[in-house]
């Protein structure tokens, strides 16, 4: 994107929502770098909070939020803020949600992995497309074994030693493996 286009998104806030601490600030810095300002909350009660504080003119919402559904937090953000473009990731995508998603205000739905740019041409799409095609791609190796870490250190609550036992890992060794980031989300 060039910065013409990120000086436009100037006075757009984006609220960004997901559990999962490391995957949501590099997407907001990432967003942040296309010119959004960035709210970001990893439960439902800290984005309706972060909504009030700062209203949002988009959203990116992860469909699960610890035990909670992303769902709710949809729901509410369109109820409250109607004119909102809201998007909803997930990791575990399913036809069911991603209906339920559309039907409570999401404009579009992602599964991860995806990059910033696919949420910016989310976030600017305007109607469906009936020509779209299916894709079928593979995921990178690199984003799959990065997303699978930051699921296990997730489940370790951050404790990087713990998460490298779990993974049968050195720690030192995730602690490289962690300060990669995959390609796409730079």
């Amino acid at each position: 994107m060039n910065a013409v286009a990120a000086v436009r998104r100037r006075g757009q806030h984006c609220l960004v929502v997901d559990d999962d601490a490391v995957f949501a600030e590099v997407v907001a810095a990432a967003l942040g770098r296309r010119g959004f300002e960035v709210s970001v909350a990893l439960d439902a009660a800290g984005a309706l909070a972060a909504a009030e504080r700062a209203p949002p003119s988009h959203a990116l919402i992860d469909l699960r939020l610890g035990a909670e559904s992303g769902l709710h937090v949809v729901a509410w953000l369109h109820e409250q803020y109607p004119q909102a473009r809201i998007v909803v990731l997930t990791g575990y995508a399913s036809i069911a949600t991603a209906v339920e998603a559309i039907k409570l205000g999401a404009i579009h739905y992602l599964t991860k992995p995806t990059d910033a740019d696919a949420i910016v041409a989310a976030f600017d799409r305007g109607a469906g497309d009936p020509d779209v095609a299916p894709v079928a791609h593979t995921t990178p190796l690199e984003r799959l074994e990065w997303e699978h870490i930051q699921q296990v250190l997730s489940a370790c609550d951050g404790n990087v030693s713990r998460a490298a036992a779990r993974l049968g890992l050195h720690r030192r060794t995730l602690q490289r493996k962690l300060q990669k980031r995959p390609s796409g989300l730079r």
